[in-house]
């Protein structure tokens, strides 16, 4: 009995056919089909159109299945990419004074070590960031009490202006030339625009932030340091 010839050209598929591993699937189709109806009419036997069918159905559900997926590659987002850590390293090479004891002064710098993302304002006690995130701020401070009497000096943190909240420290110094090595460091949670002062307090004007130029075998030695990063979290 003869086999009824399934009319499926390549041409007439490559019309709708779109990418390289559908193609290779319908050659394998046309290739199975092939064999079957070859093995047909060398064993003079007729192939269930069914059975074919089947075959067929099952090769376009694989073809289907890799076109979505091809798809769903094309249509993602690209991947995040993770924000450049900022950064900034600054200094002051000039003494620092307070106007008057127990009255808050803002330490200034005047030099910018490293930048990025993070710098001085205006005024220079300023230290802006302009890129959200976590942000780690160390500081250490040369301190000296030119009088011979004990004294106090407090140290804290300003959030745009306003004073955060159990961020002082105190250091007593005893006698004159009683020089004090302070750090500090603090974790902050901020916006873009944001600033950050450090803000200190004597009780008496003999105390001071010391800077003090190079002299072998010493470089110089800055009143204040400070170091800004932000990388605690990328995105």
């Amino acid at each position: 009995m003869p086999v009824n010839k399934l009319e499926l050209t390549r041409d007439q598929f490559a019309k709708f056919l779109k990418d390289f591993e559908s193609i290779k699937q319908f050659e394998n189709l046309f290739a199975v089909v092939s064999s079957l109806y070859a093995g047909a009419a060398a064993n003079d036997t007729l192939v269930s159109l069914a059975s074919i069918e089947g075959r067929v159905n099952q090769l376009l559900s694989i073809v289907d299945e890799q076109r979505k997926a091809i798809e769903g590659l094309q249509s993602a987002p690209p991947p995040k990419e993770p924000k450049r850590t900022r950064y900034g390293s600054f200094y002051s090479t000039k003494t620092q004074l307070a106007a008057a004891i127990n009255t808050a002064k803002e330490i200034t710098f005047n030099t910018t070590d490293l930048s990025y993302g993070v710098y001085i304002g205006s005024p220079t006690s300023r230290i802006y960031i302009d890129t959200e995130g976590v942000y780690n701020f160390q500081t250490s401070i040369q301190l000296d009490s030119t009088v011979s009497t004990d004294e106090e000096f407090y140290l804290w943190f300003r959030k745009n202006g306003v004073d955060v909240t159990d961020s002082g420290s105190q250091v007593r110094i005893k006698g004159n030339n009683a020089e004090v090595f302070l750090s500090l460091n603090y974790f902050f949670d901020l916006k873009a625009g944001d600033y950050i002062e450090l803000v200190f307090s004597v009780t008496n004007l003999g105390v001071q932030l010391l800077a003090v130029s190079a002299a072998a075998p010493h470089p110089g030695i800055p009143s204040v340091i400070l170091t800004v990063s932000n990388n605690i979290r990328s995105y």
